[in-house]
């Protein structure tokens, strides 16, 4: 389930034959000129709308901790990405004011506002409970296994500790839980096959895709700043990839 940002980046995914797409919350405010975490719900709920408006793939959100203290709070997310398309969205227990994680129990209760609101609905969403320790310097999967337990019984449909790279303790999380558990794909993280085998049901990217398309952009302004050559080029999209996702 890879992680566009924008429309053209969603397009062209599901042109490759992936069967869901889910949002990124660093890689759509990077596209706005903000950083992760800096988003508004109205800036966020526009976003989803218009990938889901333009793709037919079904959509899940990145929405951090669904803005609990936005009016109407988390209930009033849900409703809101629920009118904007979504199919799923993501509540996590990492506090950008307190650049920290937040105690389990006021994380889990979070979760079950979400799990109420989006179970209630007339086409309920699919929710992703997360346990942010390990992106946030926090190496205790013994905590990260009690949270997500905490959060499935809380209501969560599936569960997320994005950071693990080791296959030992994602399978030791994909036992404990007893739910669907998607994993972060990371450039030292096991393949897609190793992580099937362990029991993973759901494989994102977060922000990677939208960071390398950023990478490329500036080695390419680089060189013709620093150089004056544009070789760059040469690894450009194809027209023909352009073509297959955009003509419509």
């Amino acid at each position: 389930m890879p992680n566009p940002w924008d429309i053209g980046s969603a397009r062209l995914l599901e042109s490759l034959g992936f069967q869901a797409l889910a949002t990124t919350s660093a890689g759509f405010a990077w596209s706005i000129g903000k950083l992760d975490q800096t988003v508004s719900r109205d800036e966020l709920v526009a976003h989803v709308a218009s990938l889901a408006h333009a793709t037919t793939l079904p959509l899940n959100v990145d929405s951090e901790r669904c803005y609990p203290d936005d009016p109407g709070g988390v209930a009033e997310t849900v409703a809101q990405l629920a009118d904007a398309g979504a199919a799923g969205f993501s509540v996590e227990d990492y506090d950008p004011a307190t650049e920290g994680i937040e105690a389990v129990a006021l994380a889990a209760k979070r979760v079950a506002v979400a799990a109420e609101a989006a179970h209630g609905l007339p086409d309920p969403l699919v929710l992703t409970a997360r346990a942010e320790n390990h992106i946030r310097g926090v190496d205790d999967l013994d905590d990260t296994i009690v949270r997500l337990i905490a959060y499935r019984d809380a209501g969560a449909d599936a569960v997320y500790a994005p950071g693990l790279s080791e296959l030992g303790q994602i399978a030791a999380v994909v036992e404990a839980v007893g739910v669907p558990v998607n994993v972060l794909a990371l450039p030292d993280g096991p393949t897609l096959a190793q992580l099937a085998s362990a029991g993973v049901r759901r494989v994102s990217t977060g922000g990677a895709l939208a960071r390398s398309a950023y990478g490329a952009l500036l080695t390419g302004a680089e060189e013709l700043l620093e150089k004056g050559t544009s070789r760059y080029a040469e690894g450009g999209a194809s027209p023909e990839a352009l073509r297959a996702a955009f003509d419509s």
